[in-house]
């Protein structure tokens, strides 16, 4: 009787702890990397409680010229699928899978967008003008007021792709332009559907509720802009990181530093820049967050021009800052542009 009794217990014990494990083992997660702050914020809105989420450059940190650490690598060899802009943004990220010998997806979220060329493009190498991005200024303004958002994007020109064939022609910045960033969205919601299908009605939903708000974000900012007479739209930033801002909502924007923060403004670049606002004029200049303001702050002095504030361009802020989100950094840039550039 005895051992009848223990049976059953055994039996019930055996149940009980089958029946706690099953919702632990349904609500296992699938393990994703994000190279830096903004695409984090990017794949945790649309993977939202079915992904453990890894970003690499955490807030305020510049994605350019981030060193791996070996629990970076563990970190990318754990995951199912790694995240990164492309475009030569993060220098470091083949080295380090590589050597993390990940078997993860490497998706590659800038794929699809519409890009901008950097001035390497046509010049190869030659250093003619602090800035010269070659932006269509009329594209700005169709842009600003008369989208088509079609979220499949298809743009009838040159892409880069992961394999780096166009190394160093493309500005890497292209979630400064809210319609690449639908882009974006679209790119990581395929790429969490591919790696956990039984997830594709939840990415499907949090990706569609996030693009309603990317929508909204758009528009705000195309009416913020019209608000700032077209004589005042003329700002200075450390490095050249606003190229996509400017072609799609029409400002203009110019930098000592190129498109990466990794290389340095010379002597000359600045020299130019402080003649260029001593000749033209500059309507304010920006710190970023990412930056040593020390430059930005002597090209103030010497040429008379207002600070105008701090944007963020490559980085989210901390979850107390201004810019924790990016539809939060986005809206904080507007504004304090907007504050600066009224008459």
């Amino acid at each position: 009787m005895r051992t009848k009794c223990n049976v059953v217990t055994l039996l019930s014990t055996v149940a009980l702890a089958a029946s706690l494990a099953t919702p632990a083992f349904a609500e296992e997660k699938l393990p994703v990397v994000a190279t830096f702050s903004i695409l984090g914020d990017l794949v945790a809105n649309v993977g939202g409680e079915r992904v453990e989420l890894t970003t690499l450059v955490g807030p305020d940190g510049d994605g350019h010229v981030y060193s791996p650490t070996p629990a970076d690598a563990r970190r990318v060899a754990d995951a199912e699928v790694v995240f990164v802009n492309g475009l030569e943004f993060e220098g470091w990220i083949e080295r380090l899978i590589a050597s993390s010998g990940t078997s993860a997806t490497i998706a590659v979220a800038s794929e699809g967008a519409s890009l901008v060329e950097t001035q390497e493009a046509h010049s190869h190498g030659e250093d003619d003008h602090a800035h010269d991005h070659d932006h269509d200024h009329d594209h700005a303004h169709d842009h600003a007021h008369d989208h088509d958002h079609d979220h499949d994007h298809d743009h009838d020109h040159d892409h880069a792709h992961a394999d780096g064939h166009l190394h160093g022609f493309y500005d890497p910045h292209a979630w400064q332009d809210v319609e690449n960033v639908m882009v974006y969205v679209t790119n990581i919601r395929d790429a969490l559907i591919e790696a956990d299908p039984d997830g594709a009605d939840a990415y499907r939903a949090n990706a569609e509720a996030y693009l309603a708000e990317l929508e909204v974000l758009d528009a705000e900012i195309a009416a913020a802009i019209a608000t700032i007479p077209e004589e005042r739209r003329t700002v200075v930033t450390s490095h050249d990181a606003f190229g996509y801002f400017e072609r799609a909502y029409g400002l203009d924007f110019i930098a000592p530093q190129g498109v990466s923060t990794e290389s340095e403004a010379s002597a000359r670049d600045v020299a130019m820049l402080i003649t260029q606002i001593r000749e033209t004029g500059a309507d304010a200049v920006f710190v970023e967050s990412i930056t040593d303001e020390r430059l930005i702050r002597r090209v103030a002095d010497e040429t008379g021009a207002e600070i105008g504030g701090t944007l963020y361009s490559d980085a989210l802020s901390g979850p107390d800052g201004p810019a924790p989100t990016y539809i939060d950094m986005m809206r904080h840039n507007i504004r304090t542009l907007s504050e600066a550039l009224a008459p």
